[in-house]
């Protein structure tokens, strides 16, 4: 699922996961007064904007297939998102989100998708919608799924040790995946190293 920006499209992009990379890891989020933006997460997501990324949400929301939240609330989340990183003068330039999951609940959600990460739909879709070069961009997540993610798809991958990843079992890293390109604290010193990667890539310089 996804909702393309109608901005025009950018060359360069960074993907974010959303929980425990932008916003607190909570677990579920079903209570939007939970939201809240990781400390400096704003004034990442601007510096990527003022040097030209175009800033694309990619997280996968099971809640919905396992009955926990409805749909709606997703996009609720979101706006309340864009509310928060409004006022650090921050924007999320388009968001693609997977409702699904292969075995839990019972609807139409519950099924087999290309787009739950680690798989590449989301991805996949926001390149062809915004004609983004996969080699000028990064993938940026607190799970190893994010790491393989941004591997199988052609991305720079980088590592964020916030959020629950760091001490979850279920984020155990699979064998398959290699060492991703940069490890961060936070999203703001990745944020950092993607401008400085980019600045300093042969013949790239300052260029949107």
């Amino acid at each position: 699922m996804g909702n393309g920006g109608t901005r025009q499209a950018m060359s360069k992009a960074v993907f974010l996961d959303r929980d425990g990379t932008v916003n607190e890891e909570v677990g579920y989020l079903r209570d939007l007064a939970h939201l809240r933006l990781i400390p400096g997460a704003g004034l990442a997501v601007r510096r990527l904007n003022e040097t030209g990324f175009a800033v694309i949400l990619v997280t996968n929301q099971s809640g919905v297939a396992r009955g926990y939240f409805p749909e709606s609330l997703v996009h609720d989340a979101h706006s309340r998102l864009d509310e928060l990183l409004k006022l650090d003068g921050a924007r999320i330039d388009a968001v693609y989100y997977c409702p699904h999951h292969p075995t839990a609940g019972n609807s139409s959600y519950t099924v087999e998708c290309d787009c739950r990460k680690p798989r590449t739909g989301l991805i996949d879709r926001a390149v062809r919608d915004l004609s983004i070069d996969r080699a000028r961009s990064c993938m940026v997540g607190d799970k190893w799924s994010d790491v393989e993610l941004a591997q199988r798809a052609g991305l720079c991958s980088i590592l964020v040790m916030s959020g629950f990843a760091p001490d979850d079992p279920g984020n155990e890293r699979p064998d398959r995946v290699k060492d991703p390109d940069f490890i961060a604290r936070s999203l703001l010193e990745a944020a950092d190293w993607i401008i400085s990667r980019d600045r300093h890539a042969p013949g790239r310089g300052e260029k949107g």
